[in-house]
């Protein structure tokens, strides 16, 4: 059975990218273009991982982090953000991200290999 994975990301182009791409490594992507989408979707349906952006309009990444605390069948979380700065890092992996990846420092190809090595765990 294919992994799941969720993207949680407003930019509709780099969404589209990572869905192509991973869909075509046999992956089962959703793709949710706000935080409150993100938190609706994992309610209602297991993730094996989550892609979250921090920046997007009606809920944040670090809302979804928070609201992700409560949960039960928590996924994994790599957050993908422009955020450079050391302290929103260590906020969302103290909120429970799994990892902190900076779209600017990481290429689609690094981003789909973390994505297709933590899943093969």
């Amino acid at each position: 059975m294919a992994k799941k994975i969720l993207i949680a990301e407003d930019d509709g182009s780099l969404s589209k990218a990572l869905k192509l791409k991973l869909a075509s490594l046999g992956f089962d992507v959703t793709v949710a273009e706000d935080g409150e989408e993100a938190v609706s979707r994992i309610k209602r349906q297991t993730f094996d991982l989550l892609l979250l952006d921090l920046m997007m309009p009606q809920l944040d990444g670090f809302g979804v982090l928070e609201q992700m605390k409560k949960m039960k069948n928590r996924p994994v979380v790599f957050v993908n953000s422009n955020l450079s700065q050391a302290a929103d890092k260590d906020r969302a992996l103290k909120l429970g991200a799994d990892a902190y990846l900076i779209k600017s420092d990481i290429s689609l190809k690094e981003i789909v290999e973390k994505i297709t090595k933590a899943l093969k765990k």
